[in-house]
């Protein structure tokens, strides 16, 4: 599909990829973005495809009437991204592989490509094709530490690998749904990108004045009206926060869940939006995503073997992996005979820089004086919530 005069998506689009990484879910499949421009001296490939796509991205050179390939950009060694490269090369076997030192060495690593078929370039770096001039950006930590994005000088197009994409697949080439990409692309940017909200912050800056039409990324549709996802992007690594508190809990024997019902229904008298999550059924990906401008998180366990239950400890540690930048927290259930759940939870989200805010736990079924400690608890979290000024 063409892009612009001389300037194709030739990658693959997979309808039916439902996990990604054996972690993330993907409820609406992806794709496997790659573009190919015709210079008038030299053709360029930017990135490849997954291995189990790489006849697709064959499939789709030949139908670009693709006689030769100069040079093969690599932006990523994650091999979604970097899998097809030794095949292209094999097809063509003149082709040289662009890249930064450190993807060069990463590639080496994970596809045994030889040393002999790379160029490295630096930061800022220019490469004509004739007619068309790709400059290099480094934009490391997005979300590896090797990520270069390339700026296409005269269609004034950027494709920034990972960097604003979104795991969608589409027939439509540009983005048609905004509302549909905005989901995808927050879900994309909380599962992926947002541990490295500091130095997405500071990529941001770095591409602020390139004059931008077009964003093609390498997974979802397209954005031909960029100012919609870059505006998205410099909200959710901002330090803005929502009033929202954001509860995964689960309940063996329904005394953490009488306490999980009793506490929303307080912090919603409380003028406090809710985002509750019974971690036996829940989507770990909108899990993620509502994490990204919540101020809280209250985590609910029952006490299973003197420690949190498993469901609720992955909960812990998928949200101490993110790093949302939520301010508060706090932890709700109850136990048995005793245990150590409460200092278990907390020691999971140790890289979370917030306060923790006084647990309730109750001593088996909930009493009055837990579910007035509960409503202490919304208490403290709404004073909180008014003292950074969002309720």
């Amino acid at each position: 599909m063409q892009l612009k005069p001389n300037i194709y998506a030739v990658g693959a689009i997979d309808w039916d990829r439902r996990l990604f990484d054996e972690l993330i879910p993907l409820p609406d499949g992806t794709s496997y973005n790659a573009y190919l421009i015709k210079g008038s001296e030299k053709t360029a490939l930017l990135d490849t495809v997954d291995p189990t796509k790489t006849e697709v991205l064959i499939d789709n050179l030949i139908k670009a009437g693709t006689g030769r390939i100069d040079y093969i950009v690599a932006h990523h060694a994650e091999q979604d991204h970097s899998g097809g490269i030794p095949d292209v090369l094999m097809l063509y076997p003149d082709a040289k592989v662009i890249t930064n030192p450190k993807c060069k060495g990463m590639l080496i690593d994970l596809l045994q490509i030889s040393e002999d078929k790379f160029i490295t370039v630096d930061d800022g770096q220019t490469l004509s094709l004739g007619d068309k001039t790709l400059q290099f950006i480094y934009i490391p930590w997005v979300h590896w530490p090797e990520t270069i994005g390339t700026y296409l000088k005269e269609d004034k197009i950027f494709f920034p690998c990972d960097f604003f994409g979104s795991h969608l697949a589409s027939s439509s080439l540009f983005v048609e749904d905004q509302s549909l990409v905005y989901e995808s692309a927050k879900r994309y940017y909380a599962e992926i990108m947002m541990p490295f909200r500091t130095a997405i912050k500071g990529n941001l800056e770095k591409i602020k004045n390139l004059q931008i039409d077009v964003i093609a990324s390498s997974h979802g549709p397209i954005y031909d009206k960029p100012q919609f996802i870059i505006d998205a992007y410099k909200d959710w690594v901002s330090d803005n926060v929502k009033n929202e508190v954001v509860l995964p809990y689960i309940s063996m024997h329904d005394s953490t869940r009488k306490m999980v019902e009793h506490f929303v229904d307080a912090l919603i008298e409380r003028g406090i939006t809710v985002k509750q999550f019974n971690l036996s059924v829940a989507d770990i990906g909108k899990l993620a995503m509502s994490l990204v401008d919540a101020a809280t998180i209250v985590l609910g366990s029952p006490t299973v073997l003197t420690a949190a239950h498993p469901k609720v400890a992955y909960a812990a540690i998928l949200a101490n992996a993110l790093r949302p930048k939520t301010k508060f927290a706090s932890i709700i259930g109850s136990f048995g005979w005793g245990g150590r759940m409460v200092e278990q939870i907390t020691g999971l989200i140790s890289n979370l820089k917030v306060e923790i805010l006084e647990p309730v736990i109750a001593k088996g079924y909930p009493k009055d004086n837990d579910f007035t400690a509960l409503e202490n608890l919304a208490d403290k979290i709404l004073t909180k919530h008014k003292a950074v000024g969002i309720a």
